[in-house]
């Protein structure tokens, strides 16, 4: 399943309009329907406010079998390492991105952030200062601060994240 037909049943589920989760956004109506037919892809930044605006976690727009073929066409992708577990007061998330990719504005969102960098060079800019992880480094920061990450280098980024709900 795309990301796209995971939003769309996820919103319908929440019994939620284009319009209203457009207003809890901010996010146009006609890319969330975009998103949903498949016709663009959606950002880090545009994903975590549709996350939040449905009260989900980022991960579950992406397949859990990571073998599967619709991974290929996002420039990252999340794996939920919670085990199901629901509830709790932080989320573990494994995140590839690939080379080059995902490069967007800062934005903030409520809670913390801890990432660890397992492979790969990740950028970070946080409220317009930018910096490098390399592999076996660490950073945790109050994601209410604007913040943004992604791949500069030519190769995949693998980091866990691990952010508090």
């Amino acid at each position: 399943m795309t990301i796209g037909e995971q939003l769309r049943s996820i919103r319908k589920n929440h019994k939620m309009t284009l319009k209203t989760l457009s207003e809890k956004t901010g996010v146009s109506i006609s890319f969330l329907s975009q998103v949903e037919r498949n016709k663009c892809n959606v950002t880090l930044e545009s994903l975590r406010k549709i996350s939040d605006a449905l009260n989900v976690n980022p991960s579950v727009f992406f397949p859990q079998n990571q073998e599967d073929d619709s991974n290929k066409l996002y420039p990252f992708i999340y794996e939920d390492l919670s085990n199901q577990i629901t509830g709790a007061s932080f989320h573990p998330i494994l995140v590839t991105l690939k080379p080059k990719e995902n490069i967007g504005k800062e934005f903030s969102h409520y809670g913390h952030e801890f990432i660890y960098v397992l492979s790969g060079i990740l950028t970070i800019s946080l409220e317009g200062k930018t910096f490098e992880l390399n592999e076996t480094e660490s950073y945790m920061f109050d994601s209410s601060r604007n913040h943004y990450w992604w791949n500069n280098s030519d190769e995949d980024v693998h980091f866990l994240l691990v952010s508090t709900l």
